[in-house]
Parts: C-alpha cells; structure tokens; sequence
C-alpha cells in the first residue's frame, strides 16, 4: 500500500517536531520564529491533521476512508476534492454553550476545534464517483474506481488494389 495514500507525510511529521522542539526551548518571551519556521496556518492545519485519526481500506471496487466524528452533524463536516486527486475532510467540532449559573464543568478531556485530513488519491480513483455517508459518528466516504484500461486490440486495415 502506498504510504502517501493513507496521509503519512514524513516532511509534515519533521515539521510538528521542529515547531514542538522550538516552542520547548523558545526564549523568555516565547518568540521562537527562524528563517525556517512554518507559518500559523501550516502548523494549525498540521495540528489538525495529526488530531484526526483515518483508516483507509481498499476494495475490489472502491476505497473507503472512515474517520470518527462523535457528536456531529453533517452540516459540521466539509467533504472536498482539491487539485484533481487529494481528498480532504473538515470541519470543526464547537463545545456546548452553558447557560450562565447552570453547571460548570469540573473536567474537560473531550477534543474540541478544527479537524482536517488530506488524503492523496491513487491514479485509479474516480473523482465523479464519490460519496459521503454519517452514521453513528462514524464518517465513510467512498471513492469508486476507475475500470482498467481495457487491452488494445489489434485493428485491421483493408488493403486496397490499385
């Protein structure tokens, strides 16, 4: 299996680690920017990432990409394909808004923010054929494949008298 199919992007890892060790051993004031730092958003989208975890399984026909998402509705999650053949899933997951004096929470471990996986599809996957299914906080998109190339035949040429 291509590794690059399953969104395991080694400069992205590197990256997450430079900017962790940065932020660790960043000065009194907490600037820790280099000539080589990624921007805001490059680190945000990688934070994302590394937070949502996929699993990727190739049929006969199709591949499907399934990705928990506990707790939200379809309106919360954003299915999109960028640039011909990367699959990306979105969204945000938002915390419930509590009514002044009513309860305060004792203990927050539930993930909350944006969410975002990126997803290189093979060069057989049919980009028309996609669809998006939630069910149970559990999100399947389903990638339909391209039929192979079908094998040239020879052709027959009539030939003529002169």
């Amino acid at each position: 299996m291509d590794l690059r199919l399953v969104g395991f992007d080694a400069p992205l890892l590197h990256t997450l680690q430079q900017v962790i060790d940065a932020a660790s051993a960043g000065d009194d004031d907490g600037d820790y920017k280099t000539a080589n730092a990624p921007t805001r958003t490059y680190v945000r989208d990688a934070k994302a990432m590394a937070a949502t975890p996929a699993d990727v399984v190739e049929y006969q026909d199709s591949y499907a990409f399934i990705v928990d998402m506990p707790g939200l509705k379809s309106g919360d999650i954003k299915v999109q394909v960028e640039d011909d053949n990367v699959l990306i899933v979105s969204g945000e997951r938002k915390r419930e808004e509590q009514k002044e004096g009513s309860a305060k929470y004792v203990r927050m471990e539930r993930r909350i923010g944006k969410f975002m996986r990126k997803f290189v599809l093979p060069e057989n996957a049919n980009i028309d054929a996609i669809s998006a299914v939630c069910q149970d906080g559990v999100l399947t998109v389903t990638v339909k494949k391209l039929p192979p190339p079908q094998p040239k035949q020879p052709r027959t040429i009539e030939v003529n008298i002169a």
